[in-house]
């Protein structure tokens, strides 16, 4: 059985730490670092536009709680949601390329 120590990529690494793609665990573990990132993304782009959670939780309807738990990839967050994040309550236009 091969350990942390013999991985020689980042996929091995995440395979040998938390299984295959599409294995339960590291689903949870892809959907959890999704998370992360888009919170990530919303913390970082409010920063910039100098609102604080509260002033953008009131420009999109929400609540500062909703933010911060989103912020802190604590929940999931519906593509609706997030376009009006990024343009009623930052100001950007989020692009979307459909292949």
């Amino acid at each position: 059985m091969k350990t942390i120590k013999d991985a020689k990529t980042f996929d091995e690494l995440l395979d040998i730490k938390y299984g295959k793609l599409g294995t339960p665990k590291r689903d949870e573990f892809e959907a959890k670092s999704k998370a992360f990132i888009v919170g990530e993304m919303i913390k970082e782009a409010r920063k910039e536009a100098h609102l604080t959670q509260d002033d953008l939780a009131k420009k999109t309807g929400t609540k500062k709680s909703y933010i911060s738990r989103l912020e802190n990839g604590k929940i999931d967050i519906q593509i609706s949601t997030l376009f009006k994040i990024f343009e009623e309550g930052l100001g950007k236009k989020l692009g979307l390329t459909i292949l």
